[in-house]
């Protein structure tokens, strides 16, 4: 099929279309509300319990299904059936009444209140058409203009989903057009997948020629496959414990109790919220922060000024992310610090703490939900230590490396991002009746799209 037909297709339905109020051709069943108080005696059942996470957009991830006990009475109100669409109450704006079939999968499987089951009238509506609608442009602007938003979430409601003006075609073309966009998706699923190896590979081959420089995989004439930092450094180089190449330091977060240290804010102050900056390793140097504090704030708490050049590594929430302070900075509780003294060049530490992360920093990580380093396991940390010359070698050519990677990375994103627009303008256009299904079939709908 030619792209050109579904690449910016009008999200108003045809007007050979019906718009029906989806109220009037399906039903909508209500989940449970967990109750810590609820009766659990008598006649009671316990089954798999269905919740916001496990409802993704056209799928479902049940990996992680709870099961809860509630009385029986309670239970049938509440089971879904083969057919049933699920929508979600809340959340991002982007996943409000994002429609999923639910096939059965699990036995007597319940749902929570914060997800709707729309239980479609079989001889006027298709669920798997229904879905289809909810994941168009068309069905997302509906319910993301429709939708509740407040500071972090967006809602809607029963109200607003049984509202939803939906193009009702005859259940004859529901369902050739639900049989045209499964195959037609599962292609450009295909092609995404295969995208996504791609993506994952290049990230293998960025860490491990990190992991490879750093190790001095390079100068000894073979390639480290391992963070056995000890088995493959060279000769003439030196393992040694950064605490006595750098001198280490914490952060401190000033109480909020005096409100005049956070007056005339001028001094960045790395918090959590920076990290992210840091997360794909593309950024070495953090110049901006979106904290600041005082002058008089610094000098009144426990809090250091560090100076432009110190490293940094997250302990907490991101724990391992690292990079390199680009001014004068504080610091909060989350996080230590690193000052290189002469000998140590502060890009090729952050390299070497980028490259144990995955490995030694993930051991030393504690918990379970929330990860933390403990100080104490960072002062034992040691490198591998070349040269000052060979250090700043090292650091040139991963830079050097990790830029032609990251073109090629996000060249691929691109293709993605492609893909996944034209995944759901061709929902859209056939949806809507832009175009007719029996016609495009066995056209292909990725013309003009690199992979």
């Amino acid at each position: 099929m030619n792209t050109s037909a579904v690449t910016s297709p009008s999200p108003k339905p045809s007007d050979t279309y019906e718009l029906v109020r989806l109220g009037y051709v399906a039903r909508l069943q209500n989940g449970l509300t967990v109750d810590a108080k609820r009766d659990v005696t008598g006649d009671v059942v316990t089954s798999p319990y269905l919740r916001v996470a496990n409802v993704q957009a056209g799928s479902l991830d049940l990996e992680s299904v709870t099961e809860i006990t509630v009385p029986r009475s309670v239970a049938q109100r509440s089971t879904l059936r083969p057919g049933d669409v699920l929508m979600t109450e809340g959340g991002d704006l982007d996943k409000l009444g994002r429609g999923t079939v639910w096939q059965g999968e699990l036995d007597r499987c319940l749902h929570q209140n914060h997800i709707f089951a729309v239980r479609p009238d079989p001889q006027r509506l298709s669920g798997q058409f229904l879905a289809y609608v909810t994941q168009s442009l068309y069905g997302r602007h509906y319910f993301e203009s429709t939708g509740t938003r407040t500071t972090n979430l967006a809602s809607t409601n029963s109200s607003k989903i049984l509202s939803f003006p939906l193009p009702l075609p005859s259940l004859y073309e529901q369902r050739r057009t639900v049989d045209f966009l499964d195959a037609e998706t599962a292609r450009i699923d295909g092609l995404v997948n295969a995208e996504q190896r791609v993506l994952d590979r290049l990230a293998e081959r960025r860490t491990a020629g990190v992991v490879t420089a750093v190790s001095g995989g390079d100068h000894a004439g073979r390639r480290a496959s391992t963070l056995a930092w000890l088995d493959s450094i060279p000769e003439s180089w030196q393992e040694v414990r950064v605490g006595l190449m750098a001198r280490m330091g914490s952060g401190h977060t000033p109480s909020r109790s005096h409100p005049e240290w956070w007056v005339d804010c001028t001094i960045p102050w790395i918090t959590t919220g920076e990290v992210k900056q840091v997360r794909d390793d593309r950024l070495d140097d953090l110049y901006e922060t979106r904290e600041k504090i005082s002058e008089l704030g610094l000098a009144n708490s426990s809090a250091e000024l560090h100076p432009k050049g110190t490293v940094f590594l997250c302990r907490t929430a991101s724990a391992g992310y690292s990079g390199v302070m680009g001014s004068d900075m504080a610091t909060s509780q989350d996080f230590v610090t690193w000052t290189c003294g002469p000998r140590l060049n502060p890009y090729f530490l952050l390299w070497c703490l980028r490259a144990m992360r995955s490995d030694l920093l993930g051991r030393l990580a504690m918990g379970s939900t929330h990860k933390t380093i403990y100080v104490p396991d960072l002062q034992m940390l040691r490198i591998p230590v070349p040269s000052l010359g060979e250090q700043g070698e090292i650091v040139d050519a991963i830079r050097r490396q990790n830029s032609r990677i990251d073109i090629l990375t996000d060249k691929v994103r691109r293709q993605v991002e492609l893909l996944t627009e034209r995944r759901q303008a061709l929902i859209t256009a056939a949806v809507t009746g832009q175009f007719d299904v029996s016609t495009a079939s066995g056209r292909n709908v990725t013309d003009g799209v690199s992979a």
